[in-house]
Protein backbone atom coordinates (compact mmCIF):
# COMPACT_ATOMS: atom_id res chain seq x y z
CA UNK A 1 0.00 0.00 0.00
CA UNK A 2 2.33 2.73 1.09
CA UNK A 3 5.08 1.37 -1.46
CA UNK A 4 1.84 1.79 -4.47
CA UNK A 5 1.60 5.06 -3.39
CA UNK A 6 5.35 6.39 -3.64
CA UNK A 7 5.13 4.90 -6.99
CA UNK A 8 1.87 7.09 -7.80
CA UNK A 9 3.65 10.05 -6.86
CA UNK A 10 6.04 9.54 -9.55
CA UNK A 11 3.56 8.13 -12.17
CA UNK A 12 0.86 10.79 -11.43
CA UNK A 13 2.64 13.70 -12.48
CA UNK A 14 4.10 11.76 -15.62
CA UNK A 15 0.53 10.71 -16.66
CA UNK A 16 -0.79 14.46 -16.14
CA UNK A 17 2.29 16.10 -18.14
CA UNK A 18 1.68 13.14 -21.45
CA UNK A 19 -1.88 14.02 -21.13
CA UNK A 20 -1.62 17.66 -21.58
CA UNK A 21 1.12 17.26 -24.03
CA UNK A 22 -1.09 15.60 -26.10
CA UNK A 23 -3.81 18.15 -26.05
CA UNK A 24 -1.43 20.63 -26.67
CA UNK A 25 0.06 18.82 -29.52
CA UNK A 26 -3.26 18.26 -31.39
CA UNK A 27 -4.02 21.91 -31.23
CA UNK A 28 -0.71 22.74 -32.62
CA UNK A 29 -0.78 20.04 -35.37
CA UNK A 30 -5.17 21.02 -36.23
CA UNK A 31 -6.26 18.08 -34.86
CA UNK A 32 -7.14 18.42 -31.63
CA UNK A 33 -8.38 15.29 -29.39
CA UNK A 34 -8.86 16.01 -26.15
CA UNK A 35 -11.96 17.62 -24.96
CA UNK A 36 -11.61 20.12 -21.76
CA UNK A 37 -14.43 18.51 -19.84
CA UNK A 38 -13.87 15.07 -21.24
CA UNK A 39 -10.23 15.38 -20.55
CA UNK A 40 -11.39 16.04 -16.84
CA UNK A 41 -13.33 13.82 -15.96
CA UNK A 42 -11.04 10.85 -17.15
CA UNK A 43 -8.17 12.23 -14.97
CA UNK A 44 -10.72 12.62 -12.02
CA UNK A 45 -11.79 8.52 -12.48
CA UNK A 46 -7.96 7.84 -12.86
CA UNK A 47 -7.98 9.88 -8.92
CA UNK A 48 -10.84 7.53 -7.91
CA UNK A 49 -9.22 4.66 -9.11
CA UNK A 50 -6.15 5.05 -7.23
CA UNK A 51 -7.61 6.02 -4.39
CA UNK A 52 -9.28 2.64 -3.97
CA UNK A 53 -6.26 0.34 -5.29
CA UNK A 54 -4.27 2.32 -2.69
CA UNK A 55 -6.55 2.02 0.34
CA UNK A 56 -6.88 -1.56 -1.05
CA UNK A 57 -10.68 -1.72 -1.27
CA UNK A 58 -10.56 -5.02 -2.88
CA UNK A 59 -10.97 -8.39 -2.12
CA UNK A 60 -9.48 -11.61 -3.77
CA UNK A 61 -11.26 -14.92 -3.87
CA UNK A 62 -7.98 -16.62 -4.38
CA UNK A 63 -4.90 -15.09 -4.01
CA UNK A 64 -1.96 -15.67 -5.89
CA UNK A 65 -0.08 -16.28 -2.90
CA UNK A 66 -2.09 -18.98 -2.34
CA UNK A 67 -2.06 -20.81 -5.78
CA UNK A 68 1.57 -21.20 -6.63
CA UNK A 69 1.87 -22.70 -2.83
CA UNK A 70 -0.36 -25.28 -3.64
CA UNK A 71 -0.05 -26.11 -8.04
CA UNK A 72 3.65 -25.31 -8.90
CA UNK A 73 5.47 -28.05 -10.34
CA UNK A 74 9.31 -26.28 -10.60
CA UNK A 75 10.42 -23.43 -9.63
CA UNK A 76 11.82 -20.95 -12.36
CA UNK A 77 15.35 -19.49 -11.68
CA UNK A 78 15.72 -16.41 -10.23
CA UNK A 79 16.63 -13.71 -13.07
CA UNK A 80 14.91 -11.85 -16.49
CA UNK A 81 13.03 -15.08 -17.23
CA UNK A 82 11.46 -15.07 -14.20
CA UNK A 83 10.20 -11.96 -14.92
CA UNK A 84 9.79 -12.30 -18.34
CA UNK A 85 7.20 -15.46 -17.49
CA UNK A 86 5.60 -13.41 -15.13
CA UNK A 87 4.88 -10.51 -17.85
CA UNK A 88 3.84 -12.68 -20.26
CA UNK A 89 1.58 -14.61 -17.84
CA UNK A 90 -0.28 -11.33 -16.74
CA UNK A 91 -1.28 -10.56 -20.63
CA UNK A 92 -2.27 -14.03 -20.75
CA UNK A 93 -4.92 -13.34 -18.00
CA UNK A 94 -4.94 -9.74 -18.95
CA UNK A 95 -6.54 -10.75 -22.29
CA UNK A 96 -9.30 -13.26 -20.35
CA UNK A 97 -10.19 -10.94 -17.78
CA UNK A 98 -10.32 -8.07 -20.57
CA UNK A 99 -12.37 -10.28 -22.51
CA UNK A 100 -14.86 -11.98 -20.24
CA UNK A 101 -15.22 -8.26 -18.81
CA UNK A 102 -16.76 -7.43 -22.48
CA UNK A 103 -18.47 -10.30 -22.96
CA UNK A 104 -20.96 -10.51 -19.70
CA UNK A 105 -23.90 -8.23 -18.56
CA UNK A 106 -22.25 -8.82 -14.65
CA UNK A 107 -18.73 -7.81 -15.56
CA UNK A 108 -19.08 -5.11 -18.23
CA UNK A 109 -20.05 -3.30 -15.30
CA UNK A 110 -16.29 -3.43 -14.07
CA UNK A 111 -15.05 -2.22 -17.56
CA UNK A 112 -17.47 0.27 -18.15
CA UNK A 113 -16.18 3.60 -17.28
CA UNK A 114 -12.93 2.73 -19.38
CA UNK A 115 -14.69 3.16 -22.32
CA UNK A 116 -16.87 5.47 -21.61
CA UNK A 117 -15.03 8.50 -23.23
CA UNK A 118 -16.76 9.39 -26.49
CA UNK A 119 -13.11 10.42 -27.49
CA UNK A 120 -9.92 8.39 -28.01
CA UNK A 121 -7.25 9.61 -26.18
CA UNK A 122 -4.56 9.12 -23.59
CA UNK A 123 -6.57 11.07 -20.66
CA UNK A 124 -9.59 7.86 -21.37
CA UNK A 125 -6.42 5.56 -20.42
CA UNK A 126 -6.84 6.67 -17.30
CA UNK A 127 -10.71 5.87 -16.98
CA UNK A 128 -10.15 2.53 -14.60
CA UNK A 129 -13.04 1.01 -12.42
CA UNK A 130 -13.70 1.43 -8.99
CA UNK A 131 -16.38 -0.76 -8.82
CA UNK A 132 -13.95 -3.92 -8.97
CA UNK A 133 -13.81 -4.90 -6.01
CA UNK A 134 -14.10 -8.41 -5.65
CA UNK A 135 -11.27 -9.99 -8.16
CA UNK A 136 -11.86 -13.68 -9.30
CA UNK A 137 -9.90 -13.70 -12.49
CA UNK A 138 -6.13 -15.19 -10.03
CA UNK A 139 -6.84 -18.15 -11.89
CA UNK A 140 -6.13 -17.50 -15.52
CA UNK A 141 -2.47 -16.44 -13.54
CA UNK A 142 -2.46 -20.37 -13.66
CA UNK A 143 0.30 -20.88 -15.69
CA UNK A 144 2.85 -18.79 -13.81
CA UNK A 145 2.07 -20.15 -10.36
CA UNK A 146 2.72 -24.17 -12.34
CA UNK A 147 5.96 -22.31 -12.96
CA UNK A 148 6.70 -21.34 -9.18
CA UNK A 149 6.75 -17.52 -10.27
CA UNK A 150 6.97 -15.97 -6.97
CA UNK A 151 4.41 -14.02 -5.80
CA UNK A 152 6.77 -10.96 -5.34
CA UNK A 153 7.68 -10.94 -8.71
CA UNK A 154 3.73 -10.90 -10.08
CA UNK A 155 2.93 -7.90 -7.06
CA UNK A 156 6.45 -5.98 -9.17
CA UNK A 157 5.81 -6.88 -12.46
CA UNK A 158 1.96 -5.91 -12.55
CA UNK A 159 2.05 -2.08 -12.29
CA UNK A 160 4.61 -2.03 -14.76
CA UNK A 161 2.41 -4.34 -16.86
CA UNK A 162 -0.85 -1.58 -16.39
CA UNK A 163 1.23 1.08 -16.70
CA UNK A 164 2.65 -0.28 -20.60
CA UNK A 165 -0.92 -0.21 -21.80
CA UNK A 166 -0.82 3.51 -21.48
CA UNK A 167 0.86 4.81 -24.83
CA UNK A 168 -1.46 3.64 -27.49
CA UNK A 169 -4.55 5.32 -25.88
CA UNK A 170 -3.75 8.08 -28.90
CA UNK A 171 -4.99 8.97 -32.46
CA UNK A 172 -1.73 10.49 -33.26
CA UNK A 173 -0.14 7.40 -33.95
CA UNK A 174 -0.56 5.58 -37.15
CA UNK A 175 0.13 2.39 -38.48
CA UNK A 176 3.56 1.41 -37.19
CA UNK A 177 4.96 -0.99 -39.88
CA UNK A 178 6.04 -4.55 -38.49
CA UNK A 179 5.08 -3.91 -34.65
CA UNK A 180 1.57 -4.27 -35.57
CA UNK A 181 2.35 -7.79 -35.86
CA UNK A 182 3.89 -8.53 -32.45
CA UNK A 183 2.49 -5.89 -29.79
CA UNK A 184 -0.77 -3.76 -29.20
CA UNK A 185 -0.56 -0.54 -30.83
CA UNK A 186 -2.77 2.76 -31.49
CA UNK A 187 -4.22 0.77 -34.44
CA UNK A 188 -5.14 -1.81 -32.77
CA UNK A 189 -6.45 -0.20 -29.47
CA UNK A 190 -8.70 2.30 -31.80
CA UNK A 191 -10.76 -0.56 -33.28
CA UNK A 192 -11.14 -1.67 -29.96
CA UNK A 193 -12.53 1.40 -28.32
CA UNK A 194 -14.82 2.13 -31.11
CA UNK A 195 -18.69 1.30 -31.39
CA UNK A 196 -18.59 0.64 -35.17
CA UNK A 197 -20.69 -2.97 -35.59
CA UNK A 198 -17.64 -3.78 -37.13
CA UNK A 199 -15.30 -3.00 -34.54
CA UNK A 200 -16.87 -4.28 -31.55
CA UNK A 201 -15.26 -7.00 -28.73
CA UNK A 202 -12.22 -6.86 -30.53
CA UNK A 203 -8.69 -6.74 -29.91
CA UNK A 204 -8.74 -7.85 -26.21
CA UNK A 205 -4.96 -8.17 -26.02
CA UNK A 206 -3.27 -5.52 -23.83
CA UNK A 207 0.44 -6.03 -24.72
CA UNK A 208 0.84 -8.79 -27.41
CA UNK A 209 -0.97 -8.84 -30.11
CA UNK A 210 -0.96 -12.27 -30.99
CA UNK A 211 -3.73 -13.78 -27.97
CA UNK A 212 -6.11 -11.96 -30.00
CA UNK A 213 -5.15 -13.32 -33.15
CA UNK A 214 -4.46 -16.81 -31.65
CA UNK A 215 -8.14 -17.21 -30.19
CA UNK A 216 -10.15 -15.67 -32.97
CA UNK A 217 -11.08 -11.61 -31.77
CA UNK A 218 -8.59 -9.88 -34.18
CA UNK A 219 -10.09 -7.00 -36.28
CA UNK A 220 -7.78 -4.66 -38.13
CA UNK A 221 -8.60 -0.64 -38.36
CA UNK A 222 -9.91 0.03 -41.36
CA UNK A 223 -9.31 2.94 -43.60
CA UNK A 224 -12.56 2.33 -44.98
CA UNK A 225 -14.10 2.55 -41.60
CA UNK A 226 -13.19 5.23 -39.42
CA UNK A 227 -13.47 4.52 -35.54
CA UNK A 228 -15.72 6.18 -33.72
CA UNK A 229 -15.44 6.31 -30.08
CA UNK A 230 -17.55 5.19 -26.84
CA UNK A 231 -20.84 3.02 -25.95
CA UNK A 232 -23.60 1.90 -27.81
CA UNK A 233 -25.22 2.77 -24.74
CA UNK A 234 -23.56 6.47 -23.83
CA UNK A 235 -23.37 7.15 -20.19
CA UNK A 236 -24.58 11.05 -20.39
CA UNK A 237 -22.60 12.35 -17.55
CA UNK A 238 -19.19 13.25 -16.53
CA UNK A 239 -19.23 11.66 -12.76
CA UNK A 240 -17.19 8.98 -12.88
CA UNK A 241 -18.29 7.59 -9.67
CA UNK A 242 -21.95 7.24 -11.74
CA UNK A 243 -20.79 5.84 -14.87
CA UNK A 244 -19.10 2.67 -12.20
CA UNK A 245 -22.27 1.71 -11.43
CA UNK A 246 -24.72 3.34 -13.75
CA UNK A 247 -24.67 -0.56 -15.78
CA UNK A 248 -25.11 -2.37 -12.61
CA UNK A 249 -27.99 -0.11 -11.62
CA UNK A 250 -29.73 -0.67 -14.86
CA UNK A 251 -29.49 -4.77 -14.51
CA UNK A 252 -30.35 -4.68 -10.96
CA UNK A 253 -34.03 -2.78 -12.16
CA UNK A 254 -34.14 -5.17 -15.03
CA UNK A 255 -34.18 -8.06 -12.73
CA UNK A 256 -36.45 -6.48 -10.38
CA UNK A 257 -39.02 -5.98 -13.33
CA UNK A 258 -38.91 -8.97 -15.11
CA UNK A 259 -41.93 -11.46 -15.23
CA UNK A 260 -40.13 -14.35 -15.54
CA UNK A 261 -37.95 -15.27 -12.37
CA UNK A 262 -35.15 -16.95 -15.11
CA UNK A 263 -34.67 -14.00 -16.35
CA UNK A 264 -34.10 -12.44 -13.12
CA UNK A 265 -31.17 -15.07 -12.40
CA UNK A 266 -29.96 -14.96 -15.77
CA UNK A 267 -29.47 -11.55 -16.73
CA UNK A 268 -26.20 -11.57 -14.59
CA UNK A 269 -24.70 -13.58 -16.84
CA UNK A 270 -26.12 -13.31 -20.44
CA UNK A 271 -24.06 -11.72 -22.62
CA UNK A 272 -23.37 -7.37 -22.57
CA UNK A 273 -26.41 -5.82 -23.38
CA UNK A 274 -28.98 -8.51 -23.06
CA UNK A 275 -32.41 -7.35 -21.32
CA UNK A 276 -35.68 -9.18 -20.88
CA UNK A 277 -37.91 -8.94 -23.77
CA UNK A 278 -40.82 -7.60 -21.28
CA UNK A 279 -38.83 -5.29 -19.77
CA UNK A 280 -37.27 -4.00 -22.88
CA UNK A 281 -40.51 -3.17 -23.96
CA UNK A 282 -41.63 -1.26 -21.19
CA UNK A 283 -38.84 0.15 -20.26
CA UNK A 284 -36.41 1.29 -23.33
CA UNK A 285 -32.98 2.71 -23.29
CA UNK A 286 -31.13 4.74 -25.41
CA UNK A 287 -29.03 3.26 -28.33
CA UNK A 288 -26.90 4.35 -30.66
CA UNK A 289 -27.69 2.27 -33.84
CA UNK A 290 -25.75 4.91 -36.15
CA UNK A 291 -22.39 5.82 -35.06
CA UNK A 292 -21.93 8.54 -37.87
CA UNK A 293 -24.71 10.48 -36.66
CA UNK A 294 -25.49 10.89 -32.68
CA UNK A 295 -24.58 14.04 -30.70
CA UNK A 296 -21.65 13.68 -28.46
CA UNK A 297 -22.16 14.35 -24.71
CA UNK A 298 -21.26 18.39 -24.39
CA UNK A 299 -23.68 20.34 -21.98
CA UNK A 300 -22.73 23.72 -22.46
CA UNK A 301 -20.98 25.59 -19.46
CA UNK A 302 -19.25 28.79 -19.29
CA UNK A 303 -15.25 29.61 -19.43
CA UNK A 304 -15.66 30.23 -15.69
CA UNK A 305 -17.13 26.86 -15.26
CA UNK A 306 -14.07 25.69 -16.98
CA UNK A 307 -12.10 26.99 -15.29
CA UNK A 308 -13.14 26.72 -11.49
CA UNK A 309 -13.65 22.69 -13.18
CA UNK A 310 -9.85 22.93 -13.46
CA UNK A 311 -9.11 24.95 -9.95
CA UNK A 312 -11.44 21.62 -8.00
CA UNK A 313 -9.37 18.79 -10.25
CA UNK A 314 -5.92 20.50 -8.80
CA UNK A 315 -7.14 20.81 -5.60
CA UNK A 316 -8.19 16.91 -5.72
CA UNK A 317 -4.42 16.36 -6.66
CA UNK A 318 -2.58 17.81 -4.12
CA UNK A 319 -4.91 16.49 -1.93
CA UNK A 320 -4.33 12.91 -3.06
CA UNK A 321 -0.31 13.44 -3.26
CA UNK A 322 -0.33 14.70 0.14
CA UNK A 323 -2.09 11.03 1.21
CA UNK A 324 -0.22 8.92 -1.16
CA UNK A 325 3.08 10.49 0.12
CA UNK A 326 2.12 10.35 4.19
CA UNK A 327 -0.03 6.84 4.18
CA UNK A 328 1.96 5.75 6.79
CA UNK A 329 1.84 8.58 9.35
CA UNK A 330 -1.93 9.16 8.11
CA UNK A 331 -2.56 5.56 9.67
CA UNK A 332 -5.99 3.21 10.09
CA UNK A 333 -8.57 4.56 9.69
CA UNK A 334 -7.16 7.67 8.58
CA UNK A 335 -6.80 6.91 5.36
CA UNK A 336 -9.98 5.58 4.90
CA UNK A 337 -11.46 8.91 6.27
CA UNK A 338 -9.10 10.48 4.05
CA UNK A 339 -10.46 8.06 1.39
CA UNK A 340 -14.19 9.46 1.52
CA UNK A 341 -13.38 12.95 1.29
CA UNK A 342 -11.65 12.24 -2.27
CA UNK A 343 -14.50 10.08 -3.46
CA UNK A 344 -17.06 13.03 -2.48
CA UNK A 345 -14.47 15.53 -3.51
CA UNK A 346 -14.84 14.35 -7.16
CA UNK A 347 -18.08 13.43 -7.13
CA UNK A 348 -19.14 17.07 -6.16
CA UNK A 349 -17.36 18.91 -8.93
CA UNK A 350 -18.04 16.69 -11.41
CA UNK A 351 -21.42 16.50 -11.05
CA UNK A 352 -21.50 20.34 -11.08
CA UNK A 353 -19.48 19.73 -14.68
CA UNK A 354 -22.96 18.18 -15.50
CA UNK A 355 -24.85 21.14 -14.88
CA UNK A 356 -26.77 19.43 -11.59
CA UNK A 357 -27.76 22.22 -9.33
CA UNK A 358 -28.20 19.63 -6.94
CA UNK A 359 -24.03 18.78 -6.91
CA UNK A 360 -24.56 21.91 -4.69
CA UNK A 361 -25.86 19.34 -1.76
CA UNK A 362 -22.54 16.96 -2.32
CA UNK A 363 -20.44 20.18 -2.69
CA UNK A 364 -21.65 21.02 0.95
CA UNK A 365 -21.02 17.42 2.37
CA UNK A 366 -17.35 17.30 0.69
CA UNK A 367 -16.84 21.19 2.70
CA UNK A 368 -18.35 20.35 6.08
CA UNK A 369 -16.82 16.93 6.34
CA UNK A 370 -13.44 18.54 5.56
CA UNK A 371 -13.81 21.19 7.83
CA UNK A 372 -15.26 18.49 10.91
CA UNK A 373 -11.90 16.86 10.03
CA UNK A 374 -9.95 20.15 11.18
CA UNK A 375 -12.21 20.63 14.08
CA UNK A 376 -12.01 16.87 15.29
CA UNK A 377 -8.21 16.62 14.59
CA UNK A 378 -6.88 20.54 15.26
CA UNK A 379 -5.19 19.60 11.43
CA UNK A 380 -5.72 18.23 8.34
CA UNK A 381 -4.07 14.77 9.13
CA UNK A 382 -0.48 16.08 10.29
CA UNK A 383 -0.19 19.30 7.66
CA UNK A 384 0.71 21.86 9.96
CA UNK A 385 4.07 20.15 10.56
CA UNK A 386 5.21 21.22 7.29
CA UNK A 387 3.34 24.96 7.65
CA UNK A 388 1.08 26.15 10.54
CA UNK A 389 -0.76 28.18 7.13
CA UNK A 390 -1.60 25.63 5.29
CA UNK A 391 -4.82 24.74 8.06
CA UNK A 392 -6.22 28.10 7.30
CA UNK A 393 -5.98 28.27 3.55
CA UNK A 394 -7.36 24.78 3.74
CA UNK A 395 -10.49 26.54 5.70
CA UNK A 396 -10.76 29.14 3.13
CA UNK A 397 -10.83 26.72 -0.06
CA UNK A 398 -13.70 25.06 1.76
CA UNK A 399 -15.38 28.45 2.61
CA UNK A 400 -14.83 29.24 -1.49
CA UNK A 401 -16.13 26.26 -2.67
CA UNK A 402 -19.08 25.90 -1.51
CA UNK A 403 -19.75 29.44 -2.21
CA UNK A 404 -18.71 29.57 -5.96
CA UNK A 405 -20.25 26.08 -6.26
CA UNK A 406 -23.71 27.62 -5.14
CA UNK A 407 -23.41 30.47 -7.67
CA UNK A 408 -23.17 27.78 -10.03
CA UNK A 409 -26.32 25.91 -9.31
CA UNK A 410 -27.99 28.76 -8.81
CA UNK A 411 -27.37 29.24 -11.80
CA UNK A 412 -27.59 26.43 -13.62
CA UNK A 413 -31.53 26.19 -11.81
CA UNK A 414 -32.39 29.53 -12.96
CA UNK A 415 -31.50 28.41 -16.45
CA UNK A 416 -33.55 25.09 -16.51
CA UNK A 417 -36.39 26.90 -15.05
CA UNK A 418 -36.37 29.43 -17.87
CA UNK A 419 -35.71 26.51 -20.04
CA UNK A 420 -39.00 24.82 -18.75
CA UNK A 421 -41.10 27.79 -19.21
CA UNK A 422 -39.98 28.33 -22.80
CA UNK A 423 -40.59 24.54 -23.85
Amino acid sequence: METYGKILLIAMPAFLLLVLFEKWYGWRKGFDTVRNMDMISSLSSGITNVTKDVLGLSIAIISYGWLVDRVALVTVPDGWLTYAIAFLALDFSGYWTHRIAHEYNFFWNNHIIHHSSEEFNLACALRQSISSIVKIFIIFLLPAAVLGVPDKVIAVVAPLHLFAQFWYHTRHINKMGFLEHIIVTPSHHRVHHALNPEYLDKNYSQIFIFWDKLFGTFQEEREDIPPVYGITRPVRTWNPIKINFQHMWLLTKDAWRAADWRDKFRIWLMPTGWRPADVAEKFPVYKIDDPYHFEKYDPKVSVAMHVWSWIQLSMCLLFISYLFGNIAQIGSPGIFVYGLFVFLQVYAFTDLMDRNPGALVWEGMKNLFGISIIIQQGDWFGVSQYSPLVKPMLIGYFILSIVVTAWFAYAYLRENRQLSVTV
